[in-house]
């Protein structure tokens, strides 16, 4: 699917300023969301105790902060946050970050 069908698909679970968040919760153990960050904003930053996640960026480049590191993002890097790893994006550029999170599915999230 291209990301104007799983925009169709996803349900829009926030928009604002910062950013706006879709989630495809279709499949039974993982959740699907993609992130377009607006330029020169951060995430708000958080961590999961009990769900790995993985990071793919699609557009857009910007900084990473997981667990003790900080990893400079392009589009086409993956990264990997393991579960209990505070983690956050900061857009350092002038268009939009946008990203895929894939992660289990938790409570309060994708379930």
């Amino acid at each position: 699917m291209d990301i104007r069908e799983y925009k169709q698909r996803a349900k829009l679970i926030k928009d604002n300023e910062t950013y706006k968040v879709y989630d495809l919760s279709e499949l039974k153990h993982l959740n699907v969301s993609l992130t377009e960050l607006e330029p020169k904003k951060s995430t708000a930053g958080h961590s999961h105790n009990d769900a790995d996640e993985v990071y793919v960026f699609i557009d857009g480049e910007g900084v990473m902060e997981v667990g003790e590191k900080t990893l400079a993002v392009k589009a086409g890097d993956i990264v990997l946050v393991p579960a209990g790893d505070f983690h956050k994006v900061h857009n350092q550029g002038e268009k939009n970050l946008n990203f895929w999170a894939i992660f289990e599915k938790y409570e309060g999230r994708g379930k």
